[in-house]
């Protein structure tokens, strides 16, 4: 899969140069700022010999933007479990189950980093099909974000890349079938405390299942049929 990393207001500018050095390090150029970012001294400093990426960085005006085109966005956090309401009751993976996940797939995986301090906020996790957590010492979980970075790029710098396969469908084509099965939950009279979180359950659920194109249509098909059955459409 083509590798996008993401970084979600980033506090340092350090840090956003050793992530592009890092990213070189591993073979892997397509980065993304949200939101404007200041690339000064300091950063290309610390880039060294990854000046280039720094140079060719995307800087985007919200995470959607930043996701467009995916067929995979995974969020990171550093502290799995002590909350799972928090979590949005996503299960984690390790940057080794996310390389054996995506081996052989074909599309854009985009990562999402969050801030050093507060990391990714509920309502983006909500936009991620998975989450992966980089096991650490309990005594000190929080990693520095170019460290993590490179863990996760690491594990995925020898992924093969598929041929002749189907593609993952993109991010877009899933907001519509959750779009649709919003509308198709309002027809049938879904109560309406249980739909939010049956709608979070649903995009974890199909997140994990990495639908190719062909597969998305074809639940939307299930749907449109159940529609026209019960006389909605």
């Amino acid at each position: 899969m083509d590798v996008r990393t993401i970084l979600v207001e980033p506090k340092s500018e350090e840090n956003i140069g050793a992530v592009a050095r890092v990213l070189k390090n591993f073979g892997f150029s397509e980065l993304y700022l949200f939101p404007s970012q200041t690339i000064g001294k300091k950063a290309r400093s610390v880039a060294s010999h990854a000046e280039d990426v720094l140079s060719a960085c995307t800087i985007v005006n919200s995470i959607e933007e930043a996701i467009a085109n995916s067929a995979l966005v995974v969020g990171t956090t550093s502290k799995p479990g002590i909350s799972i309401r928090k979590h949005l009751r996503m299960p984690f993976f390790t940057p080794r189950e996310l390389k054996e996940k995506v081996q052989g797939k074909q599309g854009i995986l985009s990562l999402l980093f969050g801030r050093e301090d507060t990391g990714l906020l509920n309502e983006e996790l909500r936009l991620c099909d998975i989450i992966v957590h980089i096991p650490t010492s309990p005594d000190y979980p929080v990693m520095n974000l170019s460290h993590a970075v490179a863990v996760v790029l690491y594990e995925l710098s020898d992924v093969q890349v598929a041929y002749g396969g189907q593609p993952l469908a993109c991010v877009e084509d899933k907001e519509r079938l959750f779009a649709h099965v919003r509308t198709f939950l309002d027809e049938i009279g879904y109560r309406e405390h249980k739909k939010e979180k049956t709608m979070l359950m649903l995009r974890r659920i199909l997140g994990r299942a990495e639908l190719t194109a062909r597969e998305l249509q074809t639940l939307r098909g299930i749907l449109r049929k159940a529609e026209w059955k019960i006389g909605k459409v």
